[in-house]
């Protein structure tokens, strides 16, 4: 629609990978409608994914980053820190003082919105910004809230907070439990399946991150109802929230039909995108299996020794995305004084660092994804049909495990029960040993009349997932009528503010209280 070309957008990720990469995603989405979008990041991570907003560029879409400063300096923090999978390796208190250090993002995110010329029709913020909430709050701004997970886990998540089931469980992380009220059997514990601040020392964040879902506009999901229609209404119906679900967004056609696209969504890959094609040219049809743990998932060298031994012993084909190996001495010891990298060579094709995963994932040889069960990880798999092994290690991932094998019968599990921090020491992080790793991989990629069911339904949910994305899709549809809803919304706050602008100061004291007191309210009903 031409109107919808005056339009702009702004969109505030989570400084993580596994976040800014849908929110790209969905600013390639709505700027292929026509509107104006701008992503606000850090200067670090707006390099991280330049390449996917300059492919956006040259297509002709109207998306840009805008880089704002993070405060390494001002929260002790090492300089160039920027990002969540930076992270690693530094001490605990570290973690804390990165979310304090995302909460002052605020005021220059305020500064930027305030020197626009016009305020934006929507700001779209990841559920873990709830610091943006006061700023649109005051700026009068339609605020969307996205969330980055599965609908499973937060209806999950919330089902739990609001039966109290958390509180009954105490402090015992192992104590087994079901999720009441959910559409489907689900069951675990406080270590496979909690909210992401519902851990000490953040618990100011936890009812922030609360009270700016319960004020929001609505809600985003990268998911498609074809696989997550059930949960996504529960959970609108739950927080009594205008709900759309826009993915899987890596399915969209604009990705499915550039190269350049797939091969540079996320970080800059560290093997030529061009150079694992050819490699996987030259294999079979449906005869590769990839493995890759996304960006903050981490192994132990002991674990990875053994993955590395099932790989070996299964005698089939991989391409394994092994990060650890830029910064682990063990690693790269496994690798290469070991000789793991030349036994395998004829066979297996190792990427030190980032690997392009969509062009991974749809190219006919692949036919196995052994995944840490990320979310953008688990929507790639299924929307490009390739049956997954799962390795779930913190998180959500837990439950995204529980829909590939348990709901949608795609998946085969490894083994692993919970995240290795809770292992006992002893055990160095391993709970699956090679020969689980050589069995299950026997099993999802094998034949039989189980992995052919198995191969089957992945390729009609894959079917379901690009279906969506098409025009009079689901998520297409979802799409167009929130652009719609949010175009409204700030029409009628503008004429709000131009109207609030000539009231009496009395009245706007009394509207001001009023304001104050309401996300508690909502806040209080939401749990």
């Amino acid at each position: 629609m031409a109107i919808w070309e005056e339009l702009h957008f702004v969109l505030v990720p989570l400084v993580a990978q596994g976040h800014i990469i849908p929110m790209v995603d969905v600013a390639r989405l709505v700027a292929a409608r026509g509107p104006r979008v701008t992503v606000v990041t850090t200067p670090v991570n707006a390099a991280r994914n330049r390449a996917t907003v300059d492919g956006a560029r040259r297509a002709g879409l109207p998306v840009e980053f805008v880089e704002l400063p993070f405060p390494c300096a001002q929260l002790g923090l090492p300089e160039g820190v920027e990002a969540i999978d930076q992270m690693a390796g530094l001490e605990p208190p570290m973690y804390l003082r990165f979310f304090q250090a995302i909460w002052k993002i605020a005021e220059p995110l305020e500064e930027y919105l305030r020197a626009l010329p016009r305020r934006p029709v929507c700001l779209v913020t990841d559920a873990c910004n709830p610091w943006t909430a006061p700023v649109c709050q005051r700026l009068g701004i339609p605020r969307l809230v996205m969330h980055c997970p599965s609908a499973y886990f937060q209806l999950a998540v919330h089902r739990l907070l609001a039966h109290g089931v958390y509180d009954r469980v105490g402090e015992d992380v192992m104590a087994p439990f079901e999720v009441p009220d959910f559409p489907v059997r689900a069951a675990g514990n406080m270590a496979t399946l909690r909210g992401f601040f519902q851990y000490p020392g953040v618990e100011k964040e936890h009812r922030e991150a609360l009270d700016a879902e319960a004020t929001a506009d609505g809600l985003l999901f990268n998911t498609f109802r074809g696989i997550e229609g059930a949960f996504v209404d529960a959970y609108a119906a739950a927080l009594g929230k205008r709900t759309w679900a826009v993915g899987p967004t890596c399915a969209s056609s604009s990705m499915a039909d550039d190269a350049d696209a797939k091969a540079g969504r996320g970080n800059r890959a560290d093997v030529d995108a061009g150079h694992i094609v050819s490699w996987l040219d030259a294999r079979p049809p449906a005869s590769v299996l990839y493995v890759s743990f996304g960006s903050i998932s981490q192994l132990t060298a002991q674990q990875l020794a053994g993955l590395a031994r099932g790989l070996e012993a299964s005698r089939r084909a991989f391409v394994w995305a092994i990060k650890e190996a830029k910064a682990d001495a063990a690693v790269r010891a496994l690798l290469d004084e070991e000789g793991f990298e030349a036994r395998v060579k004829d066979r297996g094709l190792l990427v030190r660092g980032w690997a392009p995963q969509v062009t991974i994932l749809s190219h006919p040889a692949v036919s196995g994804f052994l995944t840490h069960c990320g979310w953008n990880a688990t929507l790639e798999a299924v929307s490009y049909g390739v049956p997954t092994l799962t390795w779930p290690t913190i998180a959500d991932q837990f439950c995204s495990e529980q829909l590939l094998v348990d709901v949608l019968r795609v998946g085969v599990r490894s083994g692993v029960k919970i995240p290795a921090m809770y292992l006992p020491k002893e055990a160095e992080g391993v709970q699956v040993t090679s020969g689980d790793v050589e069995k299950a991989i026997a099993e999802l990629m094998g034949g039989g009349p189980e992995g052919a069911a198995r191969r089957v339904r992945a390729e009609e949910i894959a079917a379901e997932a690009r279906a969506a994305m098409e025009e009079g899709g689901s998520s297409h549809s979802d799409l167009t009528d929130m652009i719609c809803y949010v175009t409204e919304l700030s029409t009628k706050r503008s004429h709000g503010r131009d109207a609030s602008s000539t009231a009496p100061p009395s009245e706007l004291g009394e509207k001001n209280e009023q304001d104050a007191v309401l996300p508690v309210q909502m806040a209080q009903v939401s749990i």
